[in-house]
This record gives structure tokens, sequence and C-alpha cells, in this order.
């Protein structure tokens, strides 16, 4: 599973903090064995139903059995049969007691037959932060109704929602072979788990298709999808890797999933396993509750997947995602977490692989500026007091959290480091082999390096996987300039016990000498030698460790930090400190010379930071973002550069920003528009108005930009559409702002169609975050809206009151 980061502030800032629960968290007894699972079924559009019928075989674990109980939620049993014999049952909408007819033992095999209703409409189990909703079985305008929505089908079983379309042991200690029969109309084509290896036409207009899946996965990892999609044939080796998306991004899906073969081939090759599989497609879900998720050979991702080449040319926003669902095939589908405790196991793994894949496909550069941003946004968070194998939690989904991906990604990078590239890759290789096709847990995590290294790792797995926190450093240095050594002492003020191996690299010219430390106390020290007096010691030079650390440096540290240190996060870090003090000459001419930087992430923070408007002689740096704003290879390097500029306003620079207009960059074009609006408001108005439709969404922020400059009323319609995007969902307090300010302006506005487009945006988002309180911020912007129209007193007052007042409605069901 592949996280959304949603920064719903408004909520996050009224949410309070739940206490950590000390109810124990056991992982579900076993007291069956799921065998295999074959289902039948169709759809009622109308009633958003599933009519099901299940074969499900299963087994006794040990202890002999009379009953069994399956996980079946929302569901209408209509019956439960044994070799034709009707049998009892209990069901209280949530568990599915059979009463089986006789005792069976240990390993003897019984098939049940089910046949019942889904009704997914009616599951009361909720959602997460990571998993927007628990419903299990997804309809997406069932009926057609919606001219901008396809009709789909898809499923979600992550965490224990599988049990919300069929009736099984729903937990991720059990592992089943399926087979899987779809009935949908004509039209539709079908993806799940496996092969499809046959298809028949019945004569009522619907095809039914046949989907085998003969190896054995979780519950939750099923997965069905239906809709009209167009399907793009790639392969790897002899496996078929198939793209399903919308017919319009067709012609883009293998410049959005094409390296997906490559990494199949990699990952093989770095866990020595081949990738163990029979296909591996991937399809786009509109409506999607999460980013992605890694169901076993049909990966779904979420609608932000579809990308044009416009944004393509930027980057590829889902790379690190296709990445992570792929790896997840080794680390979470062929081993799987023996409990939602251990969800580490799964997705630390996944986490780690994006930077594995970007170390590899593009360099260390950007494999660490990745793990840099991963790691802030954990400790960003309210992580701090969290384990990272948690067996005291409040709900299930609160694991999925940025202790169970980021900071598990980071430890695995530290443990890498500590035993080596070698015994790091062929542990993952022991720990899979050992594991495949069964259920695993981070002793046996443990227990698979300690095997490969010979080393007793007690210590690392009982301070970072069973501990919480990270390191917190201060550090002093006492220099001798007689004896010409420098002693270190590092103080940890963190209240947990921590051990680890710290690199320290000391310049005593441009280019330094490293030394391996290894801290084991709270208070340490080490004295190292030198020649000449150190320009600059950098602690944790290698950016491995997990920790903060605290020390005394001045300006012209961090000048040469930036000018001469090599990791990307020092680099950030300097880079950040020196632009805080652009008013010392030295300090500006090191941010300029950042411009020159070969990584495209120093240029572009560079270009961002650097302040034009100082008491010195700027010609030089001008000249040089000029250069940049036409032709850095980098296109997020030109739009900075672009921005950069246009802060200048000045007439000069106007061609620069006309010719940028001519960009395949979306957002090149779009920081071009509002550079040249500030020095030719005309041409730059008219430009806006020439940009064709599929693109006006995707650089709307500039384009809302210039139309509240313009007070151009005809245009609130279309700004409407973005408005809550744009205020609860961009990092950009700036862009915050701008759509708050869009916001009010079409509260006040006497625009019916605008009004009816925010008020539906209003409905649509307040339901898919409900989880996070959003539903009732939605009730509040309605009311603000209504209270607007009352104060403007426009002529469609009524008329635009009456449709928020059913948008309230609407919201409330």
């Amino acid at each position: 599973m592949k996280k959304v980061y949603l920064l719903l502030l408004v909520i996050l800032l009224s949410t309070s903090i739940k206490a950590q629960q000390t109810n124990y968290r056991a992982s579900k007894e076993i007291k069956h064995d799921l065998v295999h699972t074959k289902l039948k079924v169709a759809f009622n559009f109308e009633n958003q139903t599933l009519l099901g019928e299940e074969w499900v075989t299963a087994k006794p674990h040990f202890y002999h059995q009379n009953t069994i109980i399956l996980d079946a939620k929302a569901m209408l049993i209509h019956s439960v049969s044994l070799n034709n014999q009707k049998l009892q049952y209990d069901y209280d909408g949530f568990e599915l007691t059979i009463k089986l007819p006789k005792s069976f033992k240990k390993d003897e095999l019984f098939t049940l037959y089910i046949k019942y209703t889904a009704q997914p409409e009616k599951v009361k189990q909720k959602g997460s932060k990571a998993i927007t909703s628990a419903k299990g079985l997804y309809f997406i305008d069932p009926l057609g109704l919606d001219p901008n929505k396809p009709t789909q089908i898809w499923t979600q079983g992550e965490t224990e929602a599988s049990s919300c379309w069929f009736p099984t042991i729903d937990a991720p200690n059990q592992k089943t072979s399926q087979e899987l029969y779809i009935t949908v109309p004509n039209k539709y084509v079908t993806l799940s788990n496996g092969i499809l290896e046959k298809q028949i036409k019945n004569n009522d207009g619907t095809r039914t298709d046949y989907w085998n899946f003969p190896q054995k996965h979780a519950p939750y990892l099923f997965f069905m999808g239906v809709g009209e999609y167009e399907i793009i044939k790639d392969s790897y080796k002899n496996i078929p890797v198939d793209y399903y998306v919308e017919k319009q991004y067709a012609p883009f899906a293998k410049d959005i999933f094409g390296n997906t073969p490559e990494m199949l081939q990699f990952f093989s090759k770095i866990t020595g396993i081949e990738y163990p599989w029979s296909k591996y497609a991937q399809i786009v879900g509109r409506d999607y509750v999460s980013g992605a998720m890694e169901n076993t050979t049909a990966v779904i991702h979420g609608e932000q997947a579809y990308q044009m080449p416009g944004q393509l040319i930027d980057e590829n926003i889902q790379e690190n995602t296709i990445a992570h669902e792929a790896f997840h095939h080794w680390f979470g589908d062929l081993v799987t977490t023996e409990s939602w405790s251990n969800l580490t196991v799964n997705e630390s793994f996944a986490n780690y692989s994006e930077y594995l894949w970007l170390a590899y496909k593009y360099g260390k550069n950007e494999a660490d500026a990745h793990l840099f941003e991963d790691t802030n946004a954990y400790k960003n968070g309210q992580n701090y007091d969290k384990h990272l194998v948690r067996f005291n939690y409040d709900d299930k989904e609160d694991m999925f959290d940025a202790v169970s991906y980021n900071k598990g990604g980071a430890i695995l990078h530290m443990l890498r480091n500590y035993v080596g590239d070698e015994a790091f890759f062929a542990s993952l290789n022991k720990y899979l082999e050992d594991n495949k096709y069964k259920a695993a847990e981070a002793h046996q995590l443990r227990l698979a390096f300690e095997a490969v290294t010979g080393k007793d790792l007690n210590w690392f797995f009982n301070q970072w996987y069973f501990g919480n926190g990270h390191p917190k450093l201060d550090v002093t240095y006492d220099y001798n300039e007689l004896r010409k050594t420098v002693t270190i002492t590092i103080y940890q003020t963190q209240p947990e016990d921590f051990i680890f191996p710290l690199t320290i690299d000391v310049y005593e010219g441009t280019t330094p000498t490293r030394h391996q430390v290894f801290v084991n106390a709270k208070e340490a020290s080490f004295t190292i030698p030198y020649k000449s007096q150190p320009k600059l010691i950098q602690m944790n030079a290698d950016g491995v460790l997990l920790c903060d650390i605290n020390e005394n440096k001045v300006l012209s540290d961090y000048i040469f930090q930036l000018k001469n240190v090599d990791h990307y996060m020092h680099k950030y870090e300097a880079l950040h400190e020196v632009a805080k003090r652009q008013d010392d000459r030295n300090a500006f001419e090191a941010i300029a010379d950042a411009m020159n930087n070969e990584f495209y992430k120093i240029r572009k923070l560079a270009v961002e930071k650097i302040n034009l408007s100082n008491k010195f002689s700027k010609r030089k740096e001008i000249a040089k973002i000029m250069s940049l704003a036409n032709s850095d290879p980098k296109t997020l390097v030109q739009a900075a550069a672009i921005q950069t500029l246009g802060k200048l306003t000045d007439p000069e620079l106007a061609s620069v920003f006309e010719k940028a207009l001519e960009s395949k960059s979306y957002i090149v074009m779009g920081k071009a528009l509002v550079a040249l609006y500030y020095v030719n408001k005309p041409l730059a108005v008219q430009k806006s108005k020439d940009v064709p439709l599929e693109v006006k969404n995707i650089i709307a922020t500039p384009l809302t930009r210039i139309y509240l400059l313009e007070n151009d009323d005809s245009e609130l319609a279309f700004m409407a559409s973005n408005v809550l995007s744009g205020m609860f969902l961009s990092r950009d307090k700036s862009t915050q702002l701008l759509y708050k300010e869009a916001y009010e302006k079409i509260g006040k506005s006497n625009n019916t169609i605008a009004i009816k487009n925010l008020a539906e945006d209003v409905v649509v988002k307040g339901k898919q975050y409900k989880q996070y309180g959003f539903d009732q911020v939605g009730i509040n912007l309605l009311r603000q809206m209504i209270q607007m129209q009352k104060n403007a007193n426009g002529s469609n007052e009524k008329k635009n009151i009456a449709i928020i007042q059913e948008a309230m409605t609407k919201l409330l069901q």
C-alpha cells in the first residue's frame, strides 16, 4: 500500500492526539487454515450490490473443530451447505459462525458452499489516513449519470475489507489460492489476480471472465476491477505486464508505467528471487481510496497516476509508487506480515525499494534526496513515541503511518550500511526463501540477518524495531592545537538509550578524511588527529543515521559545507542556512554558485532562495537565471528560474517569459503566464484564455492567480472546481491563501454555475475524506457560503442558497 499524505490543515489542527492504547493486540488465532477460495460474482449496478456464490476450502489448523467462523460484513446470507447438506449458522452482520456436520481433525479438508449478497454501502467499519474508506467493494458512477466520470468497479482489501465482498478468514496470517468468475456487461473488461483463462459470452449481453490464481496469498490481496479500459501490453521476459487505462491516456500508458519491466528485473536481481508470479498488471481506478495497492499481480493506482506529456516531461510523480507496489510482490505478497503489528515488514521494504530504484536508475543524489524528504516527513509528524513494531495500538488502521513506512525504510538503510551490501541482500534472500508463501514477522527478519552475517543483532532490533524514537545529539568540539587533535563529544539528550555507528568527515582542505566511530553510551568522546586546523567537521557525514544533531556552526561553516560537502542532506541544510544571511557577500555568492550545482534539486533550491533585491551587483546572477530559464536540462529548474525572474517585474524579461510559453512543460507554461502578467497584462490574459481545455485544470493555480488579479468573473466556474484541493491539499501556503481568496469571491458571487461547482465539490470531498472530519468542515464551508450570499444580496441569492442547502443535505446523508 502506498499512502497519499493529505494536508487537511484545518482538520489536523483541530484533531486531538489520542493516547497510545495499552491493550495488547494479538495476532488472530489460527483455528482453521484457508486452502482455496472459488467465487462466482455478478453485480446489481442500481443497488450497488454483489450477487455471490462461494466455495471455500479449509482445514483445522491443529485442534479438532466442529464450527468455523468466517468474516462477512454487512451481507445477506442466503444459504450455507457442505456436500449439498444445508448447515446451521449464526450471522451478526460481521461474523458468520457455521456449525459443521461433524468434528474435523487437523488437516482434514472440507469445502463450504455459501450463497450471499454483498452490500458494501451498508458496511460500518471505518478507514484510516492511509486508506480513506473500508467498505471493500466500490461502485463508481454505477448508473452512468456523471458525464465526467466512467462507470467502474474496484475492490480494496487492506486491511480487513475483502470480507465486505466475500466471506473469508480476513487476516494477514492466512494464505489461500483462488478462482474468480466475474459476470459483467460485454462492454467492460475485467481484471483480477492470476491469469484470465477463459471468457464465456452469455445470451443476455453479459460475459463471464474466469481468472485463476493457483498460488497462495493473503485474503486482503484479492482484487477485482471492472470498467471500460484500454489494455496496453508490455512484458518482462515471458511474463505479461499490462496497463489498464482509460482511452484518453492509452497513448501515454508506457510513458507512465513503462519502467515496470525494468523494475521487476532489478528487484529480481537484488533479492535473488525471480519475480514469482504469473503476470503483472496495473489498473487506474477513479475515486480510489489511497495512493495504490499491491494486490498480487493486479495493482491498482489512484487517478493521480494519470499524467499528460506536459507533466511527465517534468517528472513522473507516480514512479516511486510504481516501484513501491512492485517490490511488495516480494515483501508483502510472497512473504506477508504475520500481524498488523508487524506491518513494517511489508511497508518498510516497499518504502526502501523507492530508494533502491532511484539509486539504480537515476543515481545516489536522487535517492538520498528522496530518503531525506521521507525522513523529514517522519520527523515532522507526531511519531516520536511510536514503536516500529507495535503490539499496542488504538486501531489497526493507525499502523499505516510514517513510522511503519518512512522510519522503517530509514532503519533498513542503516541496517544495510551496518552489515554491508553483500550481506544485506543475502539476508533478504534468506528471509524470502525461508518464508515464501507464508506469513512472517520482524523476529524472523532478525534471524535471517543473524544467520547470514553471524552477528548478534538483538541490540539493533531492540532499539529500532521494538523501541521508539531516535538519537538527539548535542555535539561539542575541543581543539588541542599543541597535540593537533580535536575531541568530539556527543551527548544523547533523548530519554531512550541508543547505540549506533556514526560517520564523521574531517575537512582539513576541500577533501575530507572519513572516520567511523561507534557510540555506545549517553556521552561518548572521540579524539581525532589532524595536520592542519580543520575547516569543517561534518557529523553523520554519510547521512545514514536517523537522528537530530545540534551543534554550533557559524555562517562560514555553512558556506564551506554548501560548497564542499557532497551529501544532499548536508548541502540542503547548508543552503537553507546560508540563504538566511544573503546580506553577507560571501553568503550571496555561495547561493549564486549553488545555481551551477550538478544536481538539479540543489540548482532549483538555489534559484528559489537567491535574493536579487540585496545590495550586491546582480547582473551576472540574473543572466545565469535567464540561462537556466531558457536551457536548463530540467524543466523544474526552468520553472523555478522563471518564477524568480518574475518577481523582478522587469519588462525587459518579457521575451524570456514569452519563449517559455512555448515550452512542452505545463509547469513552465504556468509560471511563465504569471510572470508575463506582471510585465504585459493584455498578452498574459490573452494567452491564459488560449490554454487548451485539457491543460487548463493541470495549471489551475497560475490561471486562478491571473483571474483573481483581473477580477475575471467569467472564470469563476473554472476556479470553483479547484478551490478545495488548493485550500486543503496544497503544501504551499501561498497557494492555500490564493484559493481561500477564490473561495470567498465565489461565495459572494452571483454566479450560479460557480456556486454549484463548489458546492458539489464540497459534497464529494466531504464524503471522500469523512474519516478526517472533512464532512463537518464541508458543512461549515457551506454555511459560510449561505451567509456570504445573504450579505451579497445578489439577484440569484435564493437560487444559490437553495443549491448550497441541497449540497448540505447530501453531505449529511
